[in-house]
């Protein structure tokens, strides 16, 4: 099986190349797509190196999948070509999250929804990924009515130049080029992604639209506030989530131990709950802090912490591509 990674040299697109590889897809050739100006350095995949094509070079190689990331308005403008060619895409950006005519997957919630004419399909903000899945088996249980969340976000989320402007604080660098627009070391800045109209970043406003189309169910009512901290390894997320019905904390523990992908680290009196720097290079998502929201009825807390680079992109969209071979709908 043919597999071109659109935005291969970028962080994501690594990271790609390193989840097909250790998750064994059965890919027969690597097509690595980037700019331009990356034509011709070399990819190196299972040992083997393959050289950077343009995208009409690689549509032209016929793969049967395409993951992007590479930004939305390459997703936008070289997407539909890919799919006019009758390969399947699997893109990493926001371009085609709230299109109606795409669906937007998380293969532990609705893959199922999937079908052989979807040649689009979105990957979802990384972190709704990580909260969705923990939000669906509660949700099917107890019916969820609100949820409010607050994130605590790796600078990995930014990409390179991001990564580049905490370490040079650190290591107090001249000349360090600005990703965020305050310092990033020591600190935490409330600000992902454009403020919009309404005060919330688009970021924010992501988190809230895509959970609802994800979920399949605009009643439930969400609210968010996106930080950025000055960390590596994951997207830390506090989740107070109100249901419709009671529930049993015995029973919470219960549902998510049995979902797939989940892990429980909730052992408080033995400093055991979830952190950025043991979820790195995992594709779990972990959660702890389990208790009930003792200020409201029928209300959870939950810490929810995943590698956004992972399960909140590469992970996510292989694992999508695993459901569509799976379901014979590639290959």
């Amino acid at each position: 099986m043919k597999i071109a990674v659109v935005g291969a040299t970028g962080l994501v697109g690594s990271e790609i190349l390193k989840v097909l590889a250790e998750r064994n897809f059965p890919v027969t050739e690597i097509i690595p797509v980037a700019s331009e100006r990356s034509v011709g350095k070399t990819v190196t995949f299972n040992g083997t190196d393959y050289k950077v094509v343009t995208y009409k070079t690689a549509i032209e190689m016929k793969p049967d999948v395409a993951i992007f990331s590479a930004g939305g308005g390459t997703s936008l403008e070289i997407a539909p070509i890919f799919a006019d060619a009758g390969i399947t895409v699997i893109d990493n950006s926001s371009a085609w999250r709230m299109d109606a005519t795409k669906k937007l997957i998380v293969p532990e919630v609705n893959a199922t929804s999937l079908t052989a004419e979807d040649k689009i399909i979105a990957n979802p903000n990384c972190s709704t990924i990580q909260m969705v899945v923990v939000m669906k088996p509660l949700h099917d249980a107890y019916k969820i009515k609100r949820v409010v969340v607050s994130t605590y976000q790796s600078v990995t989320g930014s990409g390179k130049k991001a990564v580049d402007q905490l370490m040079g604080e650190r290591e107090k660098a001249d000349n360090i080029e600005m990703a965020y627009p305050h310092k990033i070391d020591l600190n935490a800045i409330p600000h992902i992604d454009v403020f919009q109209e309404n005060g919330y970043t688009k970021e924010e406003m992501k988190m809230i639209k895509e959970t609802n189309k994800i979920m399949e169910d605009d009643s439930i009512k969400v609210t968010a506030t996106t930080v950025r901290i000055p960390t590596i390894g994951g997207h830390s997320e506090s989740v107070n989530i109100e249901f419709e019905n009671d529930f049993e904390l015995a029973k919470v523990r219960e549902l998510l131990a049995a979902t797939p992908g989940v892990i429980i680290q909730d052992d408080p009196a033995n400093n055991i709950y979830p952190m950025p720097i043991n979820a790195h290079g995992k594709d779990e998502i972990f959660v702890g802090r389990i208790r009930r929201d003792e200020s409201q009825a029928n209300t959870l807390n939950l810490w929810v912490v995943a590698d956004n680079l992972r399960k909140g992109a590469a992970t996510n969209a292989v694992q999508i591509a695993e459901y569509l071979l799976k379901e014979k709908m590639i290959g």
